[in-house]
């Protein structure tokens, strides 16, 4: 798997984390915190687990996983944003990264379903 995409999932998990704790901490928000804390780990979660993927199909379907996650970690990104949990600079630096990191996603997947013949 690209490695890039790994580290960048693995960079935007920890702030997600540290984000987490912020928002727990300082703001005692404890209902969407819990669920970007879910959704935006998740993310590197499955890209590990595509890494011993059993197929090249469960391949697709780990990375497919993952971006699923990081579209849900958009929707509570937005609603920590609306609920001004979150400031609008600090919103773009985390959509910034993950929008980066779902992009290569869907080009990973894009490319090896061609290669599957399934596109």
């Amino acid at each position: 798997m690209d490695s890039i995409v790994k580290a960048k999932a693995d960079s935007f998990s920890n702030r997600i984390i540290n984000m987490y704790k912020h928002l727990r901490n300082v703001h005692r928000e404890y209902v969407m915190s819990v669920q970007v804390l879910r959704s935006g780990t998740s993310i590197g979660a499955n890209l590990a687990e595509a890494v011993y993927a059993q197929s090249a199909m469960d391949f697709v379907s780990k990375l497919s996983i993952g971006l699923k996650e990081a579209n849900e970690t958009q929707y509570w990104l937005e609603k920590l944003k609306v609920g001004g949990y979150i400031t609008e600079k600090e919103y773009i630096s985390m959509e910034k990264d993950n929008k980066e990191i779902m992009k290569m996603l869907t080009s990973i997947i894009v490319t090896k379903k061609r290669k599957l013949g399934l596109l």
